[in-house]
Protein backbone atom coordinates (compact mmCIF):
# COMPACT_ATOMS: atom_id res chain seq x y z
CA UNK A 1 0.00 0.00 0.00
CA UNK A 2 1.27 3.84 -0.75
CA UNK A 3 0.88 6.14 1.85
CA UNK A 4 1.91 9.62 2.62
CA UNK A 5 1.53 11.40 5.69
CA UNK A 6 2.08 15.13 5.42
CA UNK A 7 1.73 17.44 8.51
CA UNK A 8 -0.64 20.62 7.87
CA UNK A 9 -0.48 21.80 11.29
CA UNK A 10 1.00 20.75 14.79
CA UNK A 11 -1.34 18.23 15.31
CA UNK A 12 -3.14 17.77 11.95
CA UNK A 13 -2.19 16.52 9.03
CA UNK A 14 -3.54 14.65 5.49
CA UNK A 15 -3.18 10.44 5.27
CA UNK A 16 -3.39 9.76 1.52
CA UNK A 17 -3.43 5.75 0.97
CA UNK A 18 -4.45 3.42 -1.84
CA UNK A 19 -6.72 0.79 -1.65
CA UNK A 20 -5.81 -1.62 -4.78
CA UNK A 21 -8.23 -2.23 -7.60
CA UNK A 22 -8.44 -6.13 -6.61
CA UNK A 23 -9.78 -5.32 -2.92
CA UNK A 24 -12.44 -3.08 -4.71
CA UNK A 25 -13.71 -5.52 -7.19
CA UNK A 26 -14.10 -7.99 -4.81
CA UNK A 27 -15.78 -6.10 -2.52
CA UNK A 28 -17.91 -4.87 -5.75
CA UNK A 29 -18.48 -8.84 -6.19
CA UNK A 30 -19.84 -9.26 -2.38
CA UNK A 31 -22.48 -5.88 -2.43
CA UNK A 32 -23.27 -7.09 -6.18
CA UNK A 33 -24.24 -10.59 -4.72
CA UNK A 34 -25.80 -8.82 -1.78
CA UNK A 35 -27.93 -6.21 -4.08
CA UNK A 36 -29.21 -8.57 -6.99
CA UNK A 37 -31.41 -10.82 -4.55
CA UNK A 38 -34.39 -7.94 -4.86
CA UNK A 39 -33.60 -7.37 -8.47
CA UNK A 40 -35.80 -8.10 -11.31
CA UNK A 41 -35.17 -7.14 -14.84
CA UNK A 42 -37.44 -8.46 -17.35
CA UNK A 43 -36.52 -11.84 -18.93
CA UNK A 44 -34.64 -12.86 -15.86
CA UNK A 45 -35.75 -14.88 -12.48
CA UNK A 46 -35.72 -12.42 -9.11
CA UNK A 47 -32.05 -12.52 -8.03
CA UNK A 48 -30.64 -14.00 -10.81
CA UNK A 49 -29.33 -11.15 -13.26
CA UNK A 50 -26.19 -11.57 -14.65
CA UNK A 51 -23.88 -9.02 -13.89
CA UNK A 52 -23.26 -7.44 -17.44
CA UNK A 53 -26.86 -6.93 -17.48
CA UNK A 54 -26.40 -5.28 -14.20
CA UNK A 55 -23.73 -2.86 -14.96
CA UNK A 56 -25.73 -1.78 -18.43
CA UNK A 57 -28.78 -1.34 -16.46
CA UNK A 58 -28.24 0.27 -13.25
CA UNK A 59 -24.40 1.01 -13.65
CA UNK A 60 -21.29 -0.31 -11.72
CA UNK A 61 -20.72 3.28 -10.30
CA UNK A 62 -23.75 2.52 -8.04
CA UNK A 63 -22.18 -0.30 -6.01
CA UNK A 64 -19.21 2.01 -5.20
CA UNK A 65 -20.28 3.39 -2.11
CA UNK A 66 -21.27 0.27 -0.58
CA UNK A 67 -17.81 -1.50 -1.46
CA UNK A 68 -15.99 1.70 -0.48
CA UNK A 69 -17.63 1.45 3.09
CA UNK A 70 -17.12 -1.99 3.46
CA UNK A 71 -13.37 -1.71 2.26
CA UNK A 72 -12.35 1.35 3.66
CA UNK A 73 -12.31 0.64 7.48
CA UNK A 74 -9.65 -1.88 7.25
CA UNK A 75 -7.61 0.49 4.51
CA UNK A 76 -7.39 3.20 6.56
CA UNK A 77 -6.42 1.15 9.97
CA UNK A 78 -3.94 -0.54 7.57
CA UNK A 79 -2.42 3.34 6.74
CA UNK A 80 -2.58 4.82 9.60
CA UNK A 81 -0.48 1.79 11.09
CA UNK A 82 2.05 2.19 8.25
CA UNK A 83 2.37 5.88 8.80
CA UNK A 84 3.01 5.85 12.15
CA UNK A 85 0.33 8.26 13.30
CA UNK A 86 -1.95 7.84 16.29
CA UNK A 87 -5.65 9.71 15.54
CA UNK A 88 -7.30 10.89 17.83
CA UNK A 89 -10.89 11.48 16.04
CA UNK A 90 -13.08 10.28 13.09
CA UNK A 91 -10.86 11.32 10.11
CA UNK A 92 -12.24 13.59 6.98
CA UNK A 93 -12.62 11.27 3.82
CA UNK A 94 -12.13 12.38 0.68
CA UNK A 95 -11.97 10.22 -2.69
CA UNK A 96 -8.98 11.62 -5.03
CA UNK A 97 -9.11 8.94 -7.92
CA UNK A 98 -11.57 6.13 -8.81
CA UNK A 99 -10.17 4.61 -12.03
CA UNK A 100 -11.40 1.84 -13.80
CA UNK A 101 -7.81 -0.64 -13.22
CA UNK A 102 -6.53 1.31 -10.98
CA UNK A 103 -6.25 1.68 -7.13
CA UNK A 104 -8.90 3.92 -5.49
CA UNK A 105 -6.75 6.82 -4.12
CA UNK A 106 -8.17 8.38 -0.96
CA UNK A 107 -7.00 10.94 1.83
CA UNK A 108 -8.48 11.67 5.29
CA UNK A 109 -7.56 14.83 7.46
CA UNK A 110 -6.35 13.75 10.40
CA UNK A 111 -6.07 14.50 13.91
CA UNK A 112 -3.28 13.22 15.45
CA UNK A 113 -2.30 12.91 19.42
CA UNK A 114 0.13 15.99 20.38
CA UNK A 115 3.59 15.32 21.51
CA UNK A 116 3.78 14.76 25.11
CA UNK A 117 7.46 16.40 26.24
CA UNK A 118 7.43 14.74 30.13
CA UNK A 119 9.03 16.52 33.06
CA UNK A 120 9.34 15.57 36.65
CA UNK A 121 7.45 12.69 37.37
CA UNK A 122 9.74 10.87 40.08
CA UNK A 123 10.39 11.90 43.94
CA UNK A 124 7.95 14.77 43.38
CA UNK A 125 7.45 16.49 47.35
CA UNK A 126 3.72 16.82 48.39
CA UNK A 127 2.70 18.07 51.35
CA UNK A 128 3.28 16.02 54.53
CA UNK A 129 0.12 14.46 55.46
CA UNK A 130 -2.10 13.94 58.76
CA UNK A 131 -2.70 9.94 59.40
CA UNK A 132 -2.17 10.41 63.44
CA UNK A 133 -5.89 9.13 64.98
CA UNK A 134 -5.51 10.47 68.63
CA UNK A 135 -7.15 9.53 71.77
CA UNK A 136 -9.72 12.37 71.46
CA UNK A 137 -10.53 11.14 67.88
CA UNK A 138 -11.82 7.52 69.25
CA UNK A 139 -13.79 9.57 71.71
CA UNK A 140 -15.63 11.78 69.67
CA UNK A 141 -15.81 8.86 66.99
CA UNK A 142 -17.76 6.63 70.11
CA UNK A 143 -19.79 9.66 71.57
CA UNK A 144 -21.58 10.02 67.91
CA UNK A 145 -22.06 6.32 67.98
CA UNK A 146 -24.05 6.84 71.07
CA UNK A 147 -25.67 9.44 69.96
CA UNK A 148 -26.77 7.30 67.04
CA UNK A 149 -28.28 4.69 69.96
CA UNK A 150 -30.07 7.35 71.99
CA UNK A 151 -33.58 7.62 73.05
CA UNK A 152 -36.05 10.24 73.07
CA UNK A 153 -37.93 10.92 76.54
CA UNK A 154 -40.83 12.79 77.32
CA UNK A 155 -39.36 15.53 79.42
CA UNK A 156 -41.21 18.35 81.42
CA UNK A 157 -38.32 20.84 81.55
CA UNK A 158 -38.20 23.52 78.72
CA UNK A 159 -37.32 22.63 75.18
CA UNK A 160 -33.37 22.79 74.99
CA UNK A 161 -31.05 22.37 71.42
CA UNK A 162 -30.58 18.92 70.39
CA UNK A 163 -34.64 17.99 71.73
CA UNK A 164 -37.80 17.10 69.71
CA UNK A 165 -40.25 18.71 69.98
CA UNK A 166 -43.86 17.33 68.70
CA UNK A 167 -45.94 20.24 67.38
CA UNK A 168 -48.98 21.33 65.24
CA UNK A 169 -48.83 24.33 63.15
CA UNK A 170 -50.11 26.62 60.38
CA UNK A 171 -48.39 29.45 58.23
CA UNK A 172 -49.79 32.72 57.45
CA UNK A 173 -48.77 35.88 55.33
CA UNK A 174 -50.92 38.43 56.65
CA UNK A 175 -53.98 36.86 57.53
CA UNK A 176 -54.31 34.34 54.85
CA UNK A 177 -52.92 30.60 55.52
CA UNK A 178 -50.69 29.23 52.40
CA UNK A 179 -50.30 25.78 51.12
CA UNK A 180 -47.66 23.45 52.65
CA UNK A 181 -47.96 25.93 55.53
CA UNK A 182 -49.75 23.33 57.62
CA UNK A 183 -48.84 19.91 59.41
CA UNK A 184 -50.02 18.36 63.02
CA UNK A 185 -48.16 15.91 65.15
CA UNK A 186 -44.51 17.14 63.35
CA UNK A 187 -41.60 15.77 65.28
CA UNK A 188 -38.67 18.76 64.72
CA UNK A 189 -35.41 18.11 66.33
CA UNK A 190 -34.22 21.86 67.48
CA UNK A 191 -31.46 22.74 66.02
CA UNK A 192 -31.18 20.38 63.46
CA UNK A 193 -32.01 22.85 60.59
CA UNK A 194 -34.97 21.52 58.66
CA UNK A 195 -36.97 24.12 59.01
CA UNK A 196 -36.91 27.70 57.85
CA UNK A 197 -34.33 29.67 59.04
CA UNK A 198 -35.26 31.72 62.63
CA UNK A 199 -38.28 28.59 63.29
CA UNK A 200 -36.71 26.11 65.28
CA UNK A 201 -34.78 28.87 68.07
CA UNK A 202 -38.09 30.60 68.77
CA UNK A 203 -39.06 26.94 70.28
CA UNK A 204 -36.04 26.90 72.57
CA UNK A 205 -37.75 27.30 76.14
CA UNK A 206 -41.34 26.18 75.04
CA UNK A 207 -43.11 23.46 77.11
CA UNK A 208 -45.71 20.93 76.57
CA UNK A 209 -49.23 22.61 76.27
CA UNK A 210 -47.69 26.23 75.06
CA UNK A 211 -49.01 28.21 72.06
CA UNK A 212 -46.36 30.27 70.14
CA UNK A 213 -46.26 32.70 66.99
CA UNK A 214 -43.47 31.93 65.04
CA UNK A 215 -42.33 34.68 62.80
CA UNK A 216 -39.87 33.88 60.43
CA UNK A 217 -39.19 35.54 57.19
CA UNK A 218 -38.37 33.21 53.97
CA UNK A 219 -35.44 32.94 52.13
CA UNK A 220 -35.59 35.04 49.05
CA UNK A 221 -34.61 31.98 46.98
CA UNK A 222 -37.03 29.92 48.60
CA UNK A 223 -38.32 27.74 46.15
CA UNK A 224 -41.86 28.60 46.38
CA UNK A 225 -41.22 32.36 44.28
CA UNK A 226 -44.93 33.49 46.11
CA UNK A 227 -43.51 33.31 49.70
CA UNK A 228 -39.67 34.08 48.64
CA UNK A 229 -38.27 37.09 50.95
CA UNK A 230 -41.84 37.36 52.65
CA UNK A 231 -42.19 37.45 56.43
CA UNK A 232 -44.87 34.92 57.80
CA UNK A 233 -45.76 34.00 60.72
CA UNK A 234 -46.73 30.29 62.34
CA UNK A 235 -49.19 29.71 65.08
CA UNK A 236 -47.70 26.50 66.67
CA UNK A 237 -48.87 24.33 69.58
CA UNK A 238 -46.08 22.69 71.55
CA UNK A 239 -47.56 18.90 72.41
CA UNK A 240 -44.63 16.88 73.81
CA UNK A 241 -41.21 17.80 74.50
CA UNK A 242 -38.30 14.96 74.10
CA UNK A 243 -34.89 14.99 74.97
CA UNK A 244 -32.05 12.47 74.17
CA UNK A 245 -31.54 9.57 76.99
CA UNK A 246 -27.91 8.36 76.12
CA UNK A 247 -27.25 4.81 76.81
CA UNK A 248 -24.09 3.81 79.56
CA UNK A 249 -20.90 3.90 77.67
CA UNK A 250 -19.96 -0.06 78.80
CA UNK A 251 -19.32 -3.39 77.72
CA UNK A 252 -23.08 -3.97 77.47
CA UNK A 253 -23.37 -1.10 74.87
CA UNK A 254 -20.26 -1.95 73.12
CA UNK A 255 -21.94 -5.38 72.60
CA UNK A 256 -25.01 -4.30 71.15
CA UNK A 257 -23.44 -1.86 68.83
CA UNK A 258 -20.84 -4.05 67.19
CA UNK A 259 -21.65 -8.37 67.53
CA UNK A 260 -17.47 -9.21 66.81
CA UNK A 261 -16.61 -7.00 70.29
CA UNK A 262 -17.20 -7.97 74.16
CA UNK A 263 -15.90 -4.97 75.72
CA UNK A 264 -15.86 -1.26 75.57
CA UNK A 265 -12.29 -0.98 74.88
CA UNK A 266 -12.07 -3.78 71.95
CA UNK A 267 -14.52 -1.39 70.32
CA UNK A 268 -12.34 1.45 70.99
CA UNK A 269 -10.03 -0.64 69.25
CA UNK A 270 -12.13 -1.26 66.01
CA UNK A 271 -13.24 2.20 66.22
CA UNK A 272 -9.44 3.57 66.07
CA UNK A 273 -8.36 1.28 63.18
CA UNK A 274 -11.38 1.74 61.25
CA UNK A 275 -10.45 5.77 61.88
CA UNK A 276 -6.64 4.99 61.07
CA UNK A 277 -7.67 3.31 57.51
CA UNK A 278 -10.18 5.86 56.40
CA UNK A 279 -7.29 8.41 57.18
CA UNK A 280 -4.87 6.39 55.17
CA UNK A 281 -7.28 6.33 52.59
CA UNK A 282 -7.80 10.31 52.57
CA UNK A 283 -3.85 10.96 53.06
CA UNK A 284 -3.13 8.28 50.15
CA UNK A 285 -5.92 9.79 47.84
CA UNK A 286 -4.85 13.46 48.36
CA UNK A 287 -0.77 11.87 47.77
CA UNK A 288 -1.63 10.51 44.56
CA UNK A 289 -3.99 13.21 42.80
CA UNK A 290 -1.17 16.18 44.24
CA UNK A 291 1.26 14.00 42.55
CA UNK A 292 -0.29 13.26 39.21
CA UNK A 293 -0.89 16.79 39.01
CA UNK A 294 2.40 17.87 39.74
CA UNK A 295 3.55 15.42 36.65
CA UNK A 296 1.20 17.35 34.46
CA UNK A 297 2.32 20.62 35.40
CA UNK A 298 5.70 19.72 34.75
CA UNK A 299 5.41 18.27 31.09
CA UNK A 300 4.16 19.67 28.31
CA UNK A 301 1.52 19.11 26.43
CA UNK A 302 1.86 20.71 22.48
CA UNK A 303 -1.23 22.13 21.34
CA UNK A 304 -3.89 20.02 22.99
CA UNK A 305 -6.33 19.16 19.94
CA UNK A 306 -9.83 20.38 20.94
CA UNK A 307 -11.44 17.66 19.79
CA UNK A 308 -9.65 14.84 22.36
CA UNK A 309 -11.23 17.83 25.51
CA UNK A 310 -14.91 17.66 23.71
CA UNK A 311 -14.66 13.98 23.81
CA UNK A 312 -13.53 13.88 27.38
CA UNK A 313 -16.32 16.01 27.93
CA UNK A 314 -18.82 13.28 26.43
CA UNK A 315 -16.86 10.61 27.96
CA UNK A 316 -17.69 12.14 31.71
CA UNK A 317 -21.43 12.74 30.84
CA UNK A 318 -22.00 9.19 29.74
CA UNK A 319 -20.02 7.87 32.76
CA UNK A 320 -22.75 10.25 34.82
CA UNK A 321 -25.93 9.73 33.06
CA UNK A 322 -24.79 5.83 32.82
CA UNK A 323 -24.53 5.42 36.79
CA UNK A 324 -27.57 7.43 37.08
CA UNK A 325 -29.66 4.59 35.15
CA UNK A 326 -27.83 1.88 37.15
CA UNK A 327 -30.38 3.96 39.74
CA UNK A 328 -32.84 3.63 37.53
CA UNK A 329 -32.53 7.57 37.06
CA UNK A 330 -33.10 8.18 33.07
CA UNK A 331 -31.30 10.60 31.74
CA UNK A 332 -34.52 12.67 31.08
CA UNK A 333 -35.46 11.86 34.46
CA UNK A 334 -32.35 13.18 35.67
CA UNK A 335 -32.82 16.60 33.71
CA UNK A 336 -36.09 17.10 35.16
CA UNK A 337 -35.98 16.15 38.64
CA UNK A 338 -32.53 18.52 38.91
CA UNK A 339 -34.51 21.32 36.54
CA UNK A 340 -31.27 21.26 34.24
CA UNK A 341 -30.72 20.04 30.43
CA UNK A 342 -28.09 18.43 28.86
CA UNK A 343 -26.38 22.07 27.64
CA UNK A 344 -26.46 22.11 31.13
CA UNK A 345 -24.53 19.26 31.99
CA UNK A 346 -22.45 19.72 29.12
CA UNK A 347 -21.13 22.44 30.40
CA UNK A 348 -20.69 21.14 33.87
CA UNK A 349 -18.52 18.34 32.67
CA UNK A 350 -16.17 20.88 31.10
CA UNK A 351 -14.80 22.21 34.25
CA UNK A 352 -11.26 20.59 34.44
CA UNK A 353 -11.80 18.63 31.23
CA UNK A 354 -8.55 20.10 29.34
CA UNK A 355 -6.67 18.90 32.87
CA UNK A 356 -8.20 15.39 32.88
CA UNK A 357 -7.47 15.05 28.99
CA UNK A 358 -3.36 16.17 29.52
CA UNK A 359 -3.28 13.75 32.29
CA UNK A 360 -4.10 10.93 30.29
CA UNK A 361 -2.00 11.74 28.04
CA UNK A 362 1.33 12.34 30.30
CA UNK A 363 0.31 8.51 31.94
CA UNK A 364 0.54 7.46 28.89
CA UNK A 365 3.55 8.88 27.88
CA UNK A 366 5.21 7.91 31.35
CA UNK A 367 3.82 4.50 30.25
CA UNK A 368 6.21 4.42 27.15
CA UNK A 369 8.93 5.79 29.21
CA UNK A 370 9.05 3.10 31.70
CA UNK A 371 7.84 0.61 29.29
CA UNK A 372 5.05 -0.80 31.24
CA UNK A 373 3.75 -4.07 30.10
CA UNK A 374 0.94 -6.30 31.74
CA UNK A 375 0.67 -10.04 32.48
CA UNK A 376 -1.90 -12.45 31.92
CA UNK A 377 -2.65 -13.00 35.05
CA UNK A 378 -2.96 -9.32 36.27
CA UNK A 379 -5.25 -9.11 33.37
CA UNK A 380 -7.75 -11.91 35.15
CA UNK A 381 -7.42 -10.40 37.85
CA UNK A 382 -8.79 -7.25 37.21
CA UNK A 383 -11.73 -8.86 35.30
CA UNK A 384 -12.29 -10.98 38.59
CA UNK A 385 -12.19 -7.98 40.41
CA UNK A 386 -14.50 -6.02 38.39
CA UNK A 387 -16.82 -9.17 38.38
CA UNK A 388 -16.84 -8.61 42.19
CA UNK A 389 -17.70 -5.11 41.97
CA UNK A 390 -20.61 -5.50 39.65
CA UNK A 391 -21.77 -8.57 40.86
CA UNK A 392 -21.64 -10.55 38.06
CA UNK A 393 -20.01 -13.68 36.29
CA UNK A 394 -16.69 -13.23 35.22
CA UNK A 395 -17.10 -14.68 31.70
CA UNK A 396 -20.04 -12.36 31.51
CA UNK A 397 -17.61 -9.53 32.57
CA UNK A 398 -15.01 -10.57 29.34
CA UNK A 399 -17.94 -10.44 27.13
CA UNK A 400 -18.40 -6.68 28.14
CA UNK A 401 -15.20 -5.34 28.24
CA UNK A 402 -12.28 -6.36 26.04
CA UNK A 403 -8.42 -7.16 27.20
CA UNK A 404 -6.85 -4.25 25.53
CA UNK A 405 -9.28 -1.76 27.37
CA UNK A 406 -8.67 -3.86 30.34
CA UNK A 407 -4.97 -3.85 29.84
CA UNK A 408 -5.02 -0.16 29.38
CA UNK A 409 -6.94 0.59 32.52
CA UNK A 410 -4.11 -2.17 34.40
CA UNK A 411 -1.01 0.19 32.75
CA UNK A 412 -2.78 3.70 33.42
CA UNK A 413 -3.24 2.10 37.44
CA UNK A 414 0.78 1.17 37.23
CA UNK A 415 2.12 4.20 35.86
CA UNK A 416 -0.16 6.44 38.68
CA UNK A 417 1.16 3.99 41.18
CA UNK A 418 4.78 4.58 39.69
CA UNK A 419 4.34 8.29 40.27
CA UNK A 420 2.85 7.88 43.61
CA UNK A 421 5.66 5.54 45.44
CA UNK A 422 8.14 7.54 44.85
CA UNK A 423 6.63 10.75 46.29
CA UNK A 424 8.31 12.03 49.37
CA UNK A 425 6.11 13.78 51.94
CA UNK A 426 7.20 17.08 53.59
Amino acid sequence: MTVNWEKTGTNEGVLTFEIPEATMQAEMDTVFKRVRKNITVPGFRKGKVPRHIFNKQYGEASLFEDALNQALPAAYDAAVKEAGIDPVAQPKIDIKSMEKGQPWVLTADVTVKPEVKLGEYKNLTVEKQDREVTDADVEEALKQRQAKQAELVIKEDAAVEGDTVVIDYEGFVGEEAFEGGKDQNHSLELGSNSFIPGFEEQLVGAKAGDAKDVVVTFPEEYHAADLAGKEATFKVVVHEVKGKELPALDDEFAKDLEEEVETLDELKAKIRKELEDSKNAAADEFVQDAAIRQAVENAEVVDLPYVMVHDEVHRQMDLFLNDMQRQGISPELYYQITGTTEQDLHKQMETDADVRTKTTLVLEEIIKAENIEVTEDEINEEITTLAGQYNMDVERVRGLVSEDMVTNDIKMKKAMALVTDTVVEA
